[in-house]
């Protein structure tokens, strides 16, 4: 069987049998890999904790017919630990997790944005450097971005006349004219506007001094249109605290 070896970070895990466990990883170069951890549930498991959820991970595996098999785990970064401490980090970072896996709908299909992206978002929910929500806001427009969904926050997403626009419409892809607003389109402040747009750009000056309501009223809005797009709810979302 063909060997390789590659970085990850391990998105979900699934028992299997008595002792072993599937790990779903988005990997740097060979994308999303599903591989059997054998005996990794057993107390004497060499490399058990490195292959849990938010684990950042170099591996060695050997390429199977249906799963791969996991046959070395060295730890790059523990974020799972630190992450896990707090419960808003926590159910941010689950739903990164739970993102990156249904953004990544083709097996073995790379995507090294998504995957710095995911090691990204992570590194700033271990180390407290933003409110958890505006880490996890910020990282599904990006990744909905390179998954070819950026929304559309400067012109109307139907007619592309420039803005300001005052409506959102999830299902046209962003902003649209008043002439062009279909019904149950949003009205949304110039404030949550232009939130959106600092955490495309990263512009973390503007996103930290937000005020709680603007943050609660873009993240509803960034949660529907992740949603939309993606055909099916995110169970995680559910759980996310917002302030």
């Amino acid at each position: 069987m063909p060997v390789y070896r590659d970085e990850a970070v391990v998105l979900r895990t699934q028992k299997l049998g008595e002792a072993d466990r599937i790990v779903t990883l988005l990997t740097r170069r060979h994308g999303r890999v599903r591989a059997v951890a054998k005996g990794v549930r057993r107390t004497g498991s060499r490399f058990g904790s490195r292959v849990e959820p938010f684990m950042h991970v170099d591996l060695q595996l050997y390429e199977g017919r249906s799963l791969d098999t996991v046959t070395q785990a060295e730890t790059l970064e523990p974020y799972g630990d630190r992450i896990a401490r707090d419960y808003g980090r926590y159910t941010a970072g689950t739903a990164v997790l739970e993102t990156a896996e249904r953004l990544s709908a083709e097996e073995r299909e790379p995507s090294l944005k998504l995957y710095l992206l995911v090691v990204g978002a992570l590194r700033a929910l271990a180390e407290s450097q933003h409110t958890p929500t505006l880490i996890l806001d910020a990282f599904i427009l990006r990744a909905m971005s390179i998954a070819g969904y950026e929304p559309v926050l400067e012109a109307c997403a139907r007619c592309d006349e420039p803005g300001p626009h005052r409506y959102f419409a999830v299902a046209l892809g962003g902003l649209v004219c008043r002439e062009h607003r279909p019904p149950g389109s949003a009205s949304v402040s110039p404030q949550s506007l232009g939130l959106m747009g600092a955490l495309l750009s990263g512009d973390w000056s503007v996103a930290d001094a937000a005020e709680d309501r603007t943050q609660r009223e873009t993240s509803g809005l960034v949660a529907a249109y992740l949603q939309w797009h993606l055909e099916h709810g995110l169970r995680s979302l559910r759980l996310v605290e917002r302030q």
